[in-house]
């Protein structure tokens, strides 16, 4: 038994990845950190993804041999799609908290919903 658990390693190692990405967005109050969550957040699901397209014996499905046994290259693919995703959407929610510090001056979470009960600017 325990080696079955020491022998996946890799997904308690995505487990702990998620937890902090998910930690940071639901505790921290500061913006930034709270992408920086969802940026650990998304590298583990990545990462996992990727594992799990490991075949015990496959090599990389360059070449194609009847005797062969490859890996399976559509997660790989898939994940060049997610990553691009996660850029675009890391750059969108970094230009708006931009936006948010121009017009409260300030990125705490907290400040900026009471600023914006109060419906004034910020300072």
């Amino acid at each position: 038994m325990i080696e079955t658990i020491l022998g996946k390693y890799n997904y308690w190692i995505y487990i702990a990845l998620m937890m902090i990405g998910f930690y940071a967005m639901v505790a921290k109050e500061n913006l930034i950190k709270k992408v920086i969550g969802m940026s650990i957040f998304q590298t583990a699901v990545f990462l996992f993804y990727v594992s799990i397209a490991k075949v015990k014996g496959g090599t990389a499905p360059i070449e194609w041999h009847h005797s062969h046994l490859y890996d399976n290259p559509l997660p790989h693919t898939l994940m060049l799609t997610g990553i691009v995703v996660s850029v675009s959407t890391t750059a969108v929610a970094l230009a708006l908290i931009i936006r948010i510090y121009k017009a409260y001056g300030s990125i705490e979470e907290d400040r900026v919903l009471v600023l914006e009960k109060e419906g004034g600017k910020g300072e």
